[in-house]
């Protein structure tokens, strides 16, 4: 077999067990593209995502051994590119956490997930977002994480992230109803 394409990823991942860096790149390009989804949803460009992946994979290939294969690989991957991308962020974003956000009004039952746009549009506006905004509704909405967790991987109060995340979604709105507006 010497077509990555006819291997199971266990096949894989057990060659990259024992360090072989044939089925390393194996790995690394059978998962470039998720793993570049993920480094772009978090960086501020495409060069910051490059480094995320490439970061993330170093990560990977030193703790393979530790994966257990009763888990999906490619949730092991996402948490690693995911952490990754938020150590590389965390320093961007101490920044901006100093403004003063317990003040901000925490908007209620508005802040529904946007509905009727595809994929595209929702990215191309998520880009107007503050970067802690952007991180915060990655993290809540796209991977999934609650405000406790989100709170301990940025180091700030639960409070917090649910504040950003009313803010990204009412940002999102005020940049939706704008868009809708130029379009109509």
């Amino acid at each position: 077999m010497h077509h990555s394409r006819g291997m199971t990823d266990e096949e894989i991942i057990s060659q990259c067990k024992t360090g072989n860096l044939k089925y390393q790149e194996m790995l690394y390009k059978r998962f470039y593209g998720y793993a570049m989804g993920i480094g772009l949803r978090y960086s501020l460009n495409r060069d910051d995502a490059l480094e995320v992946v490439n970061d993330g994979f170093i990560k990977i290939f030193k703790a393979i051994n530790n994966f257990k294969s009763d888990k999906p690989f490619k949730a092991w991957l996402r948490t690693i590119m995911v952490n990754t991308a938020i150590d590389r962020r965390r320093k961007d974003l101490k920044f901006q956490l100093n403004t003063d956000i317990e003040s901000a009004i925490t908007i209620g039952s508005a802040a529904h997930a946007i509905e009727n746009l595809n994929a595209q549009d929702i990215l191309k506006l998520m880009e107007e977002l503050p970067p802690i905004q952007l991180t915060i509704f990655n993290l809540y909405e796209i991977d999934g994480y609650n405000h406790d967790e989100i709170a301990g991987m940025l180091s700030i109060p639960s409070s917090s992230s649910r504040v950003y995340l009313s803010r990204a979604k009412e940002k999102l709105r005020s940049l939706l109803r704008a868009e809708a507006h130029n379009h109509g």
